[in-house]
């Protein structure tokens, strides 16, 4: 009996544990939920909008109507496994590893020139791997996040200086300048989106408004010089043509853009219903499981759907928001401002051509469009916000 009453006592619940996980230090207690379930819920309507566009179109499908949903299925339980385990390693942890990170990430930018390269839609900008298609771009912006937080916030954090020093600056952009370069040469979307968290590290690291100031001014020059030199591809040229005059040309560059205005407003109110879109089942859209993701919303789902996956994003942008206030080191402002800029942008760009409001420049809607690399790097941002999260002091 004795024994008995021993594993029993052994198989009870342990009252301390469940004290120790709510405690109020706990990482149960530390986590952002909030920011979380926004992100989750985003993944979850994006794998339905893409299960809905894809399930039909049996030339890339392969015959299997549930291959999309189950892929990207997938690529949501891998990008949740890397956001884990960049929480439980910690943005501190990572800070030394930096370097690494960087220099990895523009080796596998560089693979896009090589024979492993693949290009599609006119971009080489996929590296082809056992089957696999992985975009490297995309890992660039993890890779500038952490860098020019490293460089920009050491003598800050340090106590040595209130704000970044010239030299600091000058350093970090020459580091963001390298993956930038590589990228504009095929891939103008992903350069606008790297431009842009470059810009918003600058306004949030303190640095003086000049050089913020300076970077645009650059970048307003830079694009004259390209366009006058005629180093954009003909597509790309075509593309900011058919956004300043969308009745150019509508069935050829100004397609895309005709067909999505029309595939949302379609939806009205409240939408066709999902899985009832006629556009979206006919397949007028291209690339409606990618880059148009966001017409799948708005005809199935309407005003109301597409508007609550705005608003979801606005609540993912002001919890990163309030982790870059509340943080109490410089590194981690930086690296949560960076992850608004680039979540901002890219979401606007995204939604912007789709409505015609902003030229088509082949950036993916974050958590919502197919892809592999896109959706592990959202979810490696949203890794980092907890971790920068988690690191804060507790209140008094």
């Amino acid at each position: 009996m004795k024994n008995h009453h021993l594993r029993v006592n052994r198989l009870a619940p342990d009252p301390g544990a469940w004290r120790r996980l709510t405690a109020r230090d706990s990482v149960l207690r530390r986590i952002d939920w909030v920011l979380l379930l926004a992100a989750l819920a985003l993944s979850v309507i994006g794998i339905l909008l893409v299960w809905s566009a894809t399930r039909n179109r049996t030339e890339i499908n392969g015959g299997d109507p549930h291959f999309f949903l189950i892929r990207q299925g997938l690529n949501l339980a891998i990008g949740v496994g890397l956001a884990v385990g960049v929480m439980w390693l910690g943005h501190h942890r990572l800070r030394s590893a930096v370097p690494l990170i960087f220099a990895f990430a523009m080796v596998f930018m560089l693979l896009v020139f090589s024979p492993l390269g693949t290009e599609i839609n006119g971009q080489r900008a996929w590296l082809s791997l056992g089957g696999y298609t992985l975009q490297p771009g995309e890992f660039a912006k993890i890779a500038i996040i952490l860098g020019m937080a490293v460089i920009m916030a050491d003598q800050v954090d340090a106590g040595d200086r209130d704000h970044p020093s010239r030299r600091a600056v000058l350093q970090a952009l020459a580091l963001a300048a390298g993956p930038i370069c590589v990228v504009v040469i095929d891939d103008l979307g992903m350069a606008m989106v790297l431009s842009m968290i470059v810009l918003g590290i600058l306004l949030a690291s303190g640095a003086s408004l000049k050089w913020s100031i300076g970077l645009m001014l650059a970048g307003v020059f830079g694009a004259v010089l390209v366009w006058t030199l005629g180093i954009l591809d003909e597509y790309q040229i075509d593309r900011f043509a058919a956004f300043a005059d969308p009745s150019r040309d509508p069935a050829g560059v100004g397609y895309n853009t005709n067909q999505a205005r029309i595939a949302i407003g379609s939806g009205q109110l409240d939408g066709k219903g999902l899985f009832q879109g006629t556009q979206t089942t006919g397949q007028f859209v291209p690339e409606q499981h990618t880059d148009f993701i966001f017409t799948v919303a708005g005809e199935e789902l309407g005003f109301l759907g597409a508007g609550g996956i705005i608003v979801l994003i606005g609540i993912v942008l002001w919890r990163a928001l309030r982790i870059a206030r509340d943080s109490t080191e410089l590194y981690g402002t930086i690296i949560a401002a960076g992850i608004v800029a680039w979540f901002a942008f890219q979401c606007f760009e995204n939604i912007g051509m789709a409505l015609g409001i902003m030229p088509v420049a082949g950036v993916p809607l974050p958590f919502l469009s197919y892809g592999g690399t896109a959706m592990f790097v959202v979810w490696i941002a949203i890794g980092l916000l907890q971790s920068v999260r988690m690191k804060r002091p507790l209140a008094a």
